[in-house]
């Protein structure tokens, strides 16, 4: 059975990036700002082969800043119909060039591009929603690569609620948690 969690939980994260309504394509990414846990909502992009999970950011993002500095961080998904939870737990790669990330930028297509070519930073503070400035010659896109070192399934039923761990250390070897 856990052999199969596994599988279930790979096959419902990529859903989130491939299905634009599916409640995993927003996620919450913890990462570790001044010691202390911080989170925010982002988009699941894709996932590789390997099961690393893609998203994508404004390079001086606060988010960016935080991963240079401690690269250890957490997804959280959550599907209500379902009533199932999934957490991913591992380092980000920040991916800022190479192949990969001009196959991933050739990607965000028309209005999206808008993201990442603003003069300011994120979090800069403006006057108005309608005044920010864009330039045309430069982008400041960014690829973070979660690579997975543990997972975590609960799904909350009944009789009896199922939790499991798989550890990337023991080959995804899972184990059943109590709940």
């Amino acid at each position: 059975m856990l052999d199969q969690i596994l599988k279930d939980l790979k096959s419902e994260v990529r859903f989130g990036y491939l299905k634009k309504k599916h409640p995993f394509r927003y996620v919450s990414l913890a990462s570790i700002e001044n010691g202390a846990p911080t989170q925010r909502t982002v988009v699941l992009r894709d996932a590789t082969d390997d099961f690393d999970l893609i998203i994508y950011s404004d390079n001086r993002s606060d988010k960016v800043q935080q991963l240079e500095k401690n690269s250890k961080a957490s997804l959280l998904f959550y599907h209500p119909k379902k009533l199932l939870q999934i957490k991913v737990e591992g380092q980000v790669e920040l991916v800022r060039s190479g192949k990969a990330y001009e196959d991933f930028w050739s990607r965000v297509q028309g209005k999206a591009q808008k993201d990442f070519i603003t003069k300011q930073a994120p979090g800069t503070p403006i006057d108005n929603p309608d005044h920010v400035d864009y330039k045309d010659d430069e982008h400041h896109f960014c690829v973070l690569k979660l690579i997975p070192e543990t997972l975590e399934y609960l799904q909350l039923s009944r009789p009896n609620h199922v939790r499991a761990r798989f550890d990337k250390s023991n080959q995804w070897e899972g184990h059943y948690l109590n709940p």
